[in-house]
C-alpha cells in the first residue's frame, strides 16, 4: 500500500518542523505546579505585556468581532506610514513577520532557486527555502558575525533571495551601517535582500536600512509588533519595500490575513511611546545584568544588541530540562547547531535574578557535560 508521502511535494518529507519555545501552560502540566510559578525566557517576549492603551484598544474592537476585518489595514498602515516616513503603498502586513517570509517564497522562490543566509541565522528561512523546493547556503559567521562580504561573493545566478538578520536571532550580533552599504553596492538587481529587523526597536543606533526602500532597491525590511510592542500573541509583522516590490508580494496575500483585534492594538501600540521607552530600559539593565553574571561564571557569551543573550553552558539541551523543574523556561539551541548554548530572554530584573540563581544552582549540581557540537565554533567574550 502506498503512503500518503508517496503523493506528497518530495520537499515536504525531510522538511524540520519549526520547534518554539517550551509554552508555560505544557511546562506546568509535566511538571505538577501551577502556570503563575513559572517564568518563560525562551521566545524574547516581553515581559511586560502589552501598552495598556492597546489593551483597551481590543477591549473596545470585541464587539466588532463577527465582522471581517479591514482586509488592506488602513489605519495600521497609515499610522506606520507616519512612524516610518515612507509612504502606506511601500507596506505589506502579515501574520506576524514570518508570514511576510512567506509571501517572498511564494513570489521568488521555486526548485533550483538559492537563498543565501548567515550561519546560525533564524531557521524560519530554511524551511520556507525548502517549502518551495529551494536550497540554502549558509555562510560561515565568524564569532557569531555576520559576513556580509562572504555572503556578496556566495551570489550567483540561482540566488534569488539573502535574507540578513539584524540583529541576528539567536546571536543576538549586529552588523553596522558601514558593512550594510557596502555589501547592498554589490548585490545585483535579480537578487531580492531582506532585512529582518524584529529587534530593530532595541537598538540604540540602528542601521538605516529604509534608505535603500526610498532608493527603489530589491530591498524588503520586515519589522513586528511581537516584540518591544508586547504583542506576540496577536502574530503582527510587516514588510517595507518599494511599491512595484510590494505590488508582488500582495498578489501572494490571502484575505483577511490581519485581524481585527491585532489591528486596533498596533495602532494604539505605536502611540504609546511611554511602554516602548519603558520596555527598552528594562531590556538594557536585564541584558547587562545577564552579560555581567555570564562573566562573572567565566560561561563564553555572545554581547547581544538583541532582547536575550545567547550563552554556552556546556549542554544546552541538559541545562533545559534541569531548569524546568526550577519554574524557568530558557531555549536550548541544538536546531542551530548550538548544541552546548541556550538562549536566554531579557525579563523583569525579578525574573532575570530567579534564572540566575537556578541557572547557577543546575551548573553546581554538574548536569551540563559537554554536548556534541560537531560544526559548531565556541565563541570567548
Amino acid at each position: 500500500m502506498q503512503s500518503i508521502w508517496d503523493f506528497a511535494n518530495p520537499q515536504l518529507r525531510d522538511l524540520a518542523v519549526y520547534q518554539p519555545g517550551k509554552p508555560i501552560e505544557e511546562t506546568a502540566r509535566e511538571c505538577g505546579t501551577k502556570a503563575s510559578d513559572i517564568i518563560k525566557l525562551a521566545s524574547n517576549e516581553n515581559p511586560l505585556g502589552p501598552s495598556p492603551r492597546a489593551i483597551e484598544a481590543m477591549r473596545a474592537a470585541l464587539e466588532g468581532t463577527h465582522l471581517y476585518p479591514d482586509g488592506g489595514g488602513y489605519y495600521v498602515t497609515r499610522a506606520l506610514s507616519e512612524k516610518l516616513g515612507v509612504p502606506a503603498d511601500h507596506i505589506i502586513l502579515g501574520n506576524g513577520s514570518n508570514e511576510v517570509i512567506e509571501f517572498i517564497g511564494h513570489a521568488f522562490l521555486r526548485p533550483g532557486a538559492e537563498i543565501i543566509t548567515p550561519e546560525h541565522a533564524f531557521i524560519a528561512y530554511k524551511i520556507i527555502a525548502m517549502v518551495f523546493g529551494a536550497r540554502t547556503t549558509e555562510i560561515q559567521s565568524p564569532e557569531f558575525r555576520q559576513d556580509l562580504e562572504g555572503i556578496a561573493d556566495a551570489i550567483n545566478n540561482e540566488t534569488r533571495v539573502i535574507f540578513i538578520a539584524n540583529p541576528n536571532n539567536p546571536t543576538g550580533t549586529m552588523a553596522d551601517e558601514a558593512e550594510i552599504d557596502a555589501f547592498v553596492a554589490r548585490v545585483p538587481e535579480h537578487v531580492v535582500v531582506v532585512f529582518d529587523e524584529a529587534y530593530y526597536e532595541f537598538v540604540d543606533r540602528p542601521p538605516d536600512t529604509l534608505k535603500f526602500v526610498r532608493a527603489g532597491r530589491n530591498v524588503i525590511v520586515l519589522r513586528t509588533f511581537s516584540k518591544i510592542h508586547g504583542l506576540a500573541s496577536l502574530r503582527l509583522g510587516y514588510g517595507i519595500a518599494a511599491p512595484e516590490l510590494i505590488k508582488v508580494l500582495q498578489k501572494t496575500r490571502e484575505p483577511f490575513n490581519v485581524n481585527g483585534l491585532a489591528q486596533a492594538a498596533a495602532v494604539a501600540a505605536l502611540r504609546d511611546t511611554e511602554h516602548q521607552l519603558r520596555t527598552k530600559q528594562i531590556t538594557d539593565e536585564g541584558r547587562t545584568y545577564l552579560q555581567e553574571e555570564f562573566a562573572e561564571l567565566r560561561l563564553p557569551f555572545v554581547p547581544s544588541a538583541g532582547n536575550f543573550v545567547l550563552v554556552n553552558v556546556g549542554n544546552g539541551a541538559a541545562v533545559f530540562k534541569a531548569l524546568l523543574p526550577k519554574g524557568v523556561i530558557v531555549r536550548a539551541m541544538s536546531g542551530y547547531n548550538l548544541a552546548e548554548w541556550v538562549r536566554i530572554s531579557v525579563g523583569t530584573m525579578e525574573q532575570n535574578r530567579r534564572s540566575m540563581a537556578a541557572l547557577k544552582e543546575v551548573l553546581s549540581n554538574s548536569v551540563s557535560e559537554p554536548a556534541n557540537h560537531a560544526n559548531e565554533r565556541e565563541y570567548r567574550r
